[in-house]
């Protein structure tokens, strides 16, 4: 395929990408606040065994609704800015009807195969506490029931943003399901103080939102496909080539998203196997604020990927490379302060999950400083998927999980919850490293702009010195706002005012 648009104004595409990645910052961030509130909820409610068997139930549902997604969160962002950018809007249904109806299919085959392994699962990762297994298995399979509803709701709202629609995203899953997340497991931790609430009644609370949000994100897609598509007749061939494409260019990226997950979530289940529940909730406890920064990320990554896509199929690489590092400048701004407060008051912010998890001090630092790194290399995985080279996206995820993988084994056993953390941190740095320099060497691009200097120097200034004198932080805060408006310029920060 060959462009046969002009690239866009690239003004207009870091004015659209500052829009999108605020609202969705915002939505991420209530999101990743609403995540921390449901932790301590969990935490204080069921203990640390069966949090820890909570804990590993979800990081299980996560990873087979990652599985059950094929790759497609990629596929139908790429495929129809790339179809548009050329001209090809007619094709757009068929890239729709090549990616999501497979998705369904297969994430009724792993809902069966979840519901079917609970058992083993669950004496795999609570085998150390037998009294907690029925309760697990019973978890297990109440998450089972809904995969096929949480990967129906990623794909359909992936397609909203195929079509730069950042709005259902933001609404219905930042806002709306982690609201109603937060509001049914709070309802479980009050029913938890008469104790008639268990691990099963926690997992349903957590789990039941994705109903009401699949079917308003089926709406949503169904409206931004009627408002896009072309006119045109569609042939088999053009149809049968669409498909072929389609899964060429996502089959790849199918299991480096299954690995990238693995990455995220499979450290609390070797913990919860090697170590035991207990470090496997404090491990998951410590770690929380990551999700919290990589939802930030996937913020300012999702607002960008389509204009990013768009830019890559125009044959625009002096746009594609100004709005990776204008964008990685954003994310450094707002997450470095927070993995830099994290590492200063790592006591008081584990304290806050109750005395269980203070031991959690040295993990919460060593993910933190593994954050500073692959924040500041930006969404460079993102970057590489949208220049089309997913089969090398694939082998760096595979790379990070035999790293973190043989880490966990090797240093869960002697060193707990410590161990997972320093595997997950090696993970970091490889999986962003690596592509940083393949997306240099193969497309010249990379995040290390004026902005993204510039954010980390006035967050190192201004949060570095907290670690050593806490009662700093009175002044950081006021000095860093001050920093960012005389720095607007180098960091574009006037992307974000509305265009008169």
């Amino acid at each position: 395929m060959t462009a046969t648009t002009a690239p866009p104004d690239p003004r207009n595409a870091t004015r659209g990408a500052a829009r999108g990645g605020l609202a969705n910052m915002a939505g991420s961030a209530l999101a990743g606040g609403t995540g921390v509130a449901v932790t301590w909820i969990v935490a204080r409610g069921l203990g640390t065994e069966q949090a820890g068997a909570f804990f590993a139930a979800t990081a299980a549902f996560v990873l087979v609704g990652g599985l059950a997604k094929l790759g497609t969160q990629t596929g139908l962002v790429y495929w129809p800015a790339r179809l548009r950018t050329t001209g090809q809007e007619h094709l757009l249904g068929a890239c729709l009807r090549a990616g999501i109806p497979p998705v369904v299919v297969f994430s009724l085959v792993l809902a069966a195969a979840m519901w079917l392994a609970a058992p083993d699962i669950a004496h795999l990762t609570a085998g150390g506490s037998p009294h907690v297994v029925a309760g697990h298995t019973a978890g297990l399979r109440v998450l089972a029931v809904f995969v096929p509803l949480q990967a129906l709701t990623d794909v359909l709202l992936t397609v909203t943003r195929g079509y730069r629609s950042m709005r259902p995203t933001v609404l219905l899953d930042r806002l709306l399901r982690s609201g109603l997340q937060l509001l049914a497991v709070g309802a479980a931790g009050v029913a938890a103080l008469w104790a008639t609430a268990s691990l099963p009644v926690f997992a349903l609370a957590w789990a039941a939102p994705y109903l009401p949000v699949a079917i308003l994100a089926a709406v949503a897609a169904r409206r931004a496909y009627a408002s896009g598509r072309g006119s045109r007749t569609v042939g088999r061939g053009e149809r049968r080539r669409l498909r072929r494409d389609f899964w060429v260019f996502t089959g790849p990226r199918a299991v480096a998203t299954v690995a990238q997950l693995a990455l995220q979530r499979v450290d609390v289940l070797l913990v919860a196997a090697l170590g035991g529940l207990a470090p496997a909730a404090m491990y998951a406890v410590a770690g929380r604020f990551v999700v919290l920064i990589q939802f930030a990320n996937q913020g300012v990554s999702q607002s960008v990927q389509p204009r990013l896509a768009e830019a890559l199929s125009g044959g625009d690489p002096a746009g594609a490379k100004r709005l990776y590092q204008t964008a990685t400048g954003w994310l450094v701004l707002v997450t470095w302060p927070v993995n830099l407060l994290v590492i200063a008051f790592a006591p008081w912010y584990l304290r806050l999950f109750g005395d269980g998890y203070a031991s959690g001090v040295p993990v919460v630092r060593v993910l933190a400083g593994a954050m500073l790194v692959a924040t500041g290399c930006g969404m460079v995985d993102m970057v590489l998927a949208m220049a089309g080279r997913t089969s090398l996206n694939l082998g760096n995820v595979l790379i990070a999980l035999t790293v973190t993988i043989g880490l966990d084994v090797l240093l869960i056993p002697r060193w707990g919850a410590l161990g997972a953390a320093a595997g997950l941190a090696g993970a970091m740095v490889v999986n962003n490293l690596l592509p940083l320099a393949q997306v240099y060497r193969g497309a010249g691009l990379h995040p290390f702009g004026r902005g993204t200097l510039a954010a980390a120097l006035l967050a190192l200034t201004c949060f570095g010195p907290i670690s050593f004198f806490p009662a700093a932080i009175v002044i950081a805060v006021p000095a860093y706002a001050l920093g960012a408006w005389l720095l607007r310029g180098p960091l574009m920060l006037g992307a974000f005012r509305r265009k008169s």
